[in-house]
């Protein structure tokens, strides 16, 4: 499976649209950046399908990554992404590329959510180093997120359960800092994730069949932190509606995922570059 169904709906995704979200909630009028009046409101937000649209806050955009061909990958490729999500409910409910995510309770900066989307997996025809590990399956995800706005920055922690597929349990703690300036949104985050024995048997692991199938050494990866992302982005609000999106990520794998004769490379850095709209 190319990177585009695998590592972007896993990795890349969740990180893009909800900060898109949230920073578009939190900017309310991209008009408003750079001290210009924000645009006369049109008839068609006030009804119709494009107000619906404008209400529910949805974002629709394209763009593309260049990133690894799956984690732990020594070869990178280019895959364009297509992506849409929308919050509504009052911005209670927010629906992405990788599922749902719906705040539960939210009082002053701090938030409770709980979440619901996809593990796609990833398979052996991924990459030639991947040959005789065999595929692992596509399951669905549920989980849910803690997080705490502390003035520019927010502080989050959350995990998931992973039904099907690595049957594994995953954790993620992270900050993110975000800094406007005129019409350009900054923003950096460090995150760490921890991961299962199931998890990590999953996708860092060789048995005694796969390696006598796929060349590499018999390997027991056990439960452990797993990888560190640090990211950096910059987002240009063109208008009220067009925004542009650019974002390096560096990962870097840690505890037994490094040691894995399935790495190749233990950093993991990616690129990317979005075109969206606001409605």
């Amino acid at each position: 499976m190319s990177l585009t169904k695998k590592k972007i709906g896993s990795m890349i995704l969740p990180a893009l649209v909800m900060s898109l979200v949230a920073g578009n909630a939190a900017a309310a009028d991209p008009g408003e950046f750079g001290g210009r009046e924000p645009l006369a409101p049109s008839s068609e937000h006030s009804s119709g399908f494009r107000g619906k649209l404008h209400d529910w806050n949805v974002v629709v955009g394209a763009g593309a990554v260049y990133g690894p061909k799956f984690e732990g990958s020594k070869d990178f490729e280019v895959m364009p992404v297509p992506f849409i999500s929308a919050s509504f409910f009052n911005d209670y409910v927010h629906i992405g590329p990788t599922g749902l995510l719906v705040d539960i309770y939210k009082v002053e900066n701090f938030k409770i959510s709980a979440k619901g989307g996809m593990e796609f997996g990833r398979d052996e025809d991924d990459s030639d180093h991947l040959k005789g590990l065999g595929d692992i399956d596509s399951g669905a995800k549920i989980g849910g997120v803690i997080s705490y706005e502390l003035g520019p920055i927010e502080l989050s922690a959350g995990i998931d359960k992973i039904i099907g597929g690595s049957d594994g349990v995953i954790g993620t703690f992270g900050a993110e800092y975000s800094h406007m300036v005129g019409q350009f949104i900054f923003s950096a985050g460090a995150s760490a994730t921890w991961a299962d024995k199931n998890y990590m048997k999953s996708y860092f692991g060789v048995t005694p069949l796969q390696s006598a199938r796929s060349g590499l050494e018999v390997y027991d990866a056990g439960a452990g932190f797993r990888r560190i992302d640090l990211t950096a982005s910059v987002t240009y609000l063109a208008s009220e509606h067009w925004f542009v999106r650019g974002q390096a990520e560096l990962g870097i794998l840690t505890g037994d995922a490094r040691n894995s004769p399935v790495v190749q490379k233990e950093t993991q850095p990616s690129v990317m570059m979005f075109v969206g709209y606001k409605f």
